[in-house]
């Protein structure tokens, strides 16, 4: 049977949408092909910028950096729920919602939620403020279930508003769990309900995260 794979990474570009209080992404162009016969980039931005993964480290002092976590951990089994319409703005994931898929995630499985917000990426404030984050009751759902890594569409795990950022990150890094933010999931995916996901991210040395090419594969 034929493999399908899905991209599920955001476009990284200047002034693209990022964590609001950061710096933009600035990208300049140091050759171009008129003058130097090739086209080399130049970029800055914040490691946590598009799709990325959060190591311990971002949260956690003793945590690993993204560098020491084993390569091997950034793909496996993943489980998609679809949160699609359950949710509105700033809203947190309970762990109700996470419910009906209890039987179907294991010990070492990547949960992949799917709020509908990667379709949004803007620079608005629905986007850049009041995407769906998870609670700290939903981390220890997922905590319990000893997974291998969490996905979400919004642009972090954690809410904007004060109060609802910390708690899940704090849990799900403090328990090795990782973190893939900010992914697009086409409909064709999250209603096939499952894939291998391949994640892995930049190696940057002693960094909290870094972006990832997401891949799922059918």
């Amino acid at each position: 049977m034929a493999q399908k794979f899905y991209d599920l990474s955001q476009p990284v570009f200047a002034n693209c949408p990022c964590w609001i209080s950061h710096e933009m992404v600035d990208v300049k162009l140091v050759e171009n092909h008129p003058t130097h016969g090739d086209v080399v980039e130049r970029f800055a931005m914040d490691c946590h910028t598009g799709t990325h993964v959060d190591a311990p480290y971002h949260f956690c002092p003793e945590g690993p950096t993204i560098d020491q976590i084993p390569v091997e951990n950034f793909q496996g089994h993943a489980v998609i729920a679809d949160l699609r319409g359950q949710l509105g703005p700033a809203e947190p994931i309970l762990a109700k919602h996470l419910e009906p898929y209890a039987d179907r995630v294991k010990e070492g499985d990547i949960l992949m939620l799917c709020t509908g917000w990667g379709q949004k990426r803007a620079l608005t404030k629905e986007y850049c403020h009041d995407w769906p984050y998870i609670s700290e009751e939903a981390a220890k759902w997922m905590t319990a279930k000893k997974l291998k890594g969490v996905s979400t569409d919004g642009l972090s795990v954690g809410g904007w508003y004060e109060g609802t950022g910390r708690p899940a990150h704090v849990e799900l890094l403090s328990h090795g769990i990782w973190a893939l933010e900010e992914t697009i999931l086409p409909d064709e995916l999250v209603e096939i309900g499952e894939c291998q996901l391949f994640a892995f991210p930049v190696k940057f040395q002693g960094f909290s995260g870094a972006p990832a090419r997401a891949v799922a594969v059918v």
